[in-house]
């Protein structure tokens, strides 16, 4: 084997990772796998791309108390040993946050991670994972190439009246400006959104990338034009845990009359809040869709509701709608997500097919739509797969 790319997600309570050939960027994974649970229960599942389930090696007993340094010091390793000893070529990271500098991929230096390291109250779940694991990398081979690719970097063609909140001139120069995220997955659907999309359909495209995390970007000719996060990545929808666009009276109220500190808010709003919060059973989206409890459908309603408030206003952005993607985990597997949210864009024209959404059909809008409805999976490794190529080579 000439050499593979491992690509690493470290999040607040999972790893996620793929492996790649070097030389064959059209092949898919050669491995994937995740290690869920850190914090809690950890438990670890791999496969090859037939689906065969690999042994866990040092991963068959994990210690509750594991983090995503000792994580991936143990993933590096197994790679190894299923690989070869000189298989890993580079290793590619998703960075939640690039800031105002870090328009795409960049090659890792201590520069550089220091700055990276600087945006973490921006993204306080995602980017001190992000850079455990880049520094776990470094440690086990310091040599070694690694490419860091930013959730923010896509939305870096928004126009700047997108990226303005109406504060004084002198904070948005210091920064405070909307981001946007989840830029690797609208990268990967608008690489794919030609496979699917005449020329016509996919000038105006909006794709809701829903998941525990979720937003929805508006994009016209397959640039990002304005999106429902912004800031932070609490912005926007409401989410497993997060609560989504908020009223900012809220905050001060929360911090005057109830005495809650930031941190306080910081852990009300990120974990406490969104689907958990509203249903106070799950954060989880198909439990509280098997749940016949009264708030578990309440929170799956406002969810929905609240997704196509969003979309809706996005849409002067682009001007119209010819087409909608529905992508990760919810959007791909939640087909009753999926018509509700679709039920309350009928003035759009947007219709779809029952049979076709229940069987997760790549198209599942009818000829008599005047709005193609997709589903398409996202596959934010192969961005960051794409990317080490370019950068590591």
């Amino acid at each position: 084997m000439s050499g593979v790319i491992l690509t690493i997600n470290s999040g607040s309570s999972s790893v996620k990772f793929a492996v790649y050939a070097v030389d064959d960027p059209d092949a898919p994974a050669l491995i994937t796998g995740k290690i869920t649970g850190i914090g809690g229960t950890p438990a670890f599942a791999a496969r090859d791309p037939a689906g065969t389930a690999l042994e866990p090696g040092a991963f068959a007993n994990l210690d509750p108390a594991i983090d995503q340094t000792r994580v991936v010091a143990l993933l590096l390793p197994w790679v190894q040993a299923h690989l070869g000893d000189d298989a890993v070529q580079s290793v590619g990271h998703r960075v939640v946050h690039g800031g105002q500098h870090f328009d795409g991929p960049m090659r890792v230096t201590d520069d550089i991670l220091q700055q990276l390291e600087a945006l973490s109250p921006l993204a306080p779940l995602h980017q001190p994972s992000n850079l455990a694991a880049i520094r776990a990398v470094a440690q086990w081979q310091p040599d070694l190439p690694q490419i860091a690719c930013f959730d923010t970097s896509f939305h870096r063609s928004q126009p700047r009246l997108s990226q303005l909140f109406a504060l004084p001139r002198a904070l948005s120069d210091e920064g405070i400006l909307r981001y946007g995220f989840h830029g690797l997955s609208y990268e990967y659907i608008a690489s794919a959104l030609p496979l699917h999309l005449d020329t016509s359909t996919q000038r105006r495209v909006v794709v809701a990338h829903l998941g525990n995390g979720s937003s929805i970007c508006a994009m016209k000719d397959l640039k990002s034009v304005s999106t429902s996060m912004g800031f932070t990545a609490l912005d926007g929808l409401m989410m497993g845990r997060r609560c989504g666009t908020l009223d900012p009276g809220v905050v001060l109220y929360l911090m005057q009359a109830k005495g809650m500190t930031a941190p306080d808010i910081e852990d009300l709003l990120y974990r406490q809040s969104g689907l958990l919060g509203v249903s106070g059973i799950s954060n989880n989206m198909q439990e509280l869709l098997n749940s016949d409890h009264p708030n578990a459908r309440e929170a799956v309603d406002l969810y929905c509701a609240r997704a196509a408030r969003v979309l809706s206003g996005l849409l002067p952005a682009i001007g119209g709608l010819d087409a909608l993607v529905f992508t990760a985990g919810i959007g791909e597997n939640a087909a009753e997500v999926r018509a509700k949210i679709c039920a309350q864009l009928g003035w759009l024209g947007v219709e779809i097919d029952a049979q076709s959404n229940a069987a997760h059909a790549a198209v599942i809008s009818p000829q008599s739509s005047g709005v193609q409805v997709l589903v398409i999976p996202t596959d934010e490794e192969a961005i960051v797969a794409r990317a080490c190529r370019s950068l590591a080579g």
